[in-house]
């Protein structure tokens, strides 16, 4: 089939509907990634463990997604996003499953990296699989439409780790993920019947498949302007997500609240991210990419700051909600930019996207966790606000190169 996208009425319910589908899927990856960081005092507890030690649940589930962007890129342009997104939840529902019956850290270390793994292939693939459906001129909006789901996902994720640390137990909220992929599968499958086929794009079997993988990245990375948005995904992931792992624990210990109400707090971040996915359109019509990334960086640097002091429940709460204002402005920019890297190499690209952004977070989280320890919380939250500003500053240097040239 040919490997060129036509854009198959892009517009129609039916790949409206479709995007809805990855938009649920891409929910349960939202709750999937967050809701392990208001369960770290309850971890810290049962298993009498320092939180640099059980904070490896966040680094195992980062560093699986990270890893296998390497296979589900180059997987879902041979067979299909659409089908290879469907089966990846399928395995999210096994994984969350498995998470809620480990009996000790490691193992549930081991489910965790599982989890990682399995959901790697839904919001890369999603948002490739637009990138093949949805022309360049019209994809940011709907990209900030299907990352609604992402977005509410990582706010209910908060929200729900800290209501389970709280009242339920660690178990429940891996057994509602449970339920939540195995209905994200089904829809999708249901929804595969009604797709045109232009908007099942495969690409022939490659006789070399280990061959065939190194020339897709390498393809990919040949590129500077690939170059320069994936080490800006790496530096994101880990300046942003790093500390976000603690920003619970922090709110929890700074404003003496319960993980509960941290958790509340923390969703405002989602709210804000939704809000985004409200404005989308009119933002990108007025500031423009370089404007998005200039505001986005500069409110990060306030907001972050304010959460590193904490200095009470609504004005941190104001600080969360543009905190994620501010964080899509640039992510959802950045994505726009990955899904364009190379067009002719779109999951590969984005994956390869996906890839360094969840490195980043992992590496982020692990040195956060350090910095925590010995440097304190308010230390390592302030100086990734700055080091935040400092990487979208040089993005729109390069953007704006880029445009000029």
């Amino acid at each position: 089939m040919s490997t060129t996208p036509s854009h198959p009425h892009h517009q129609s319910p039916v790949i409206r509907w479709a995007v809805l589908a990855l938009s649920l899927a891409a929910f349960g990856s939202g709750i999937s990634q967050r809701v392990t960081d208001a369960l770290l005092p309850v971890l810290m507890q049962e298993f009498s463990l320092p939180l640099a030690a059980v904070s490896w649940v966040i680094t195992c589930f980062t560093g699986g997604y990270a890893m296998c962007q390497l296979f589900f890129g180059p997987l879902g342009d041979r067979f299909g996003k659409y089908l290879v997104i469907a089966w990846a939840c399928g395995a999210c529902a096994v994984a969350a499953f498995l998470c809620a019956l480990a009996p000790g850290l490691g193992l549930l270390l081991a489910a965790r990296t599982l989890a990682g793994a399995m959901t790697a292939a839904i919001i890369p693939l999603s948002m490739a699989w637009i990138g093949d459906v949805v022309p360049y001129d019209q994809r940011q909006p709907v990209l900030a439409r299907f990352l609604v789901g992402q977005i509410a996902g990582v706010a209910a994720g908060q929200l729900l780790g800290g209501m389970s640390a709280d009242h339920f137990g660690r178990r429940v909220p891996f057994l509602l993920l449970t339920v939540l992929f195995s209905v994200a599968m089904a829809g999708m499958f249901a929804m595969r019947k009604r797709l045109p086929p232009a908007a099942l794009l495969t690409r022939p079997k490659k006789s070399n498949a280990l061959r065939h993988l190194l020339q897709e990245f390498s393809a990919v990375l040949s590129r500077h302007w690939a170059r320069v948005v994936l080490l800006t995904a790496f530096l994101e992931g880990a300046l942003v997500f790093g500390p976000f792992a603690y920003f619970a624990t922090h709110l929890h210990r700074t404003l003496a609240i319960s993980l509960t109400a941290s958790g509340s707090i923390l969703m405002c971040f989602g709210a804000g991210g939704l809000s985004f996915a409200v404005l989308s359109r009119r933002l990108v019509l007025q500031l423009g990419e370089v404007g998005l990334v200039r505001g986005g960086g500069f409110v990060l640097l306030m907001t972050v700051s304010v959460i590193a002091f904490a200095p009470g429940v609504v004005p941190t709460a104001l600080a969360c909600l543009m905190m994620g204002l501010g964080f899509y402005m640039l992510h959802n920019t950045l994505q726009t930019n990955a899904t364009q890297m190379a067009p002719e190499r779109r999951g590969a690209a984005v994956s390869a996207f996906a890839l360094s952004f969840f490195i980043g977070q992992s590496c982020g989280v692990a040195i956060a966790g350090w910095g925590i320890v010995y440097l304190g919380a308010r230390i390592v939250i302030i100086a990734s606000a700055v080091g935040m500003l400092l990487t979208a500053m040089n993005f729109m240097r390069e953007k704006q190169r880029a445009l000029a040239a």
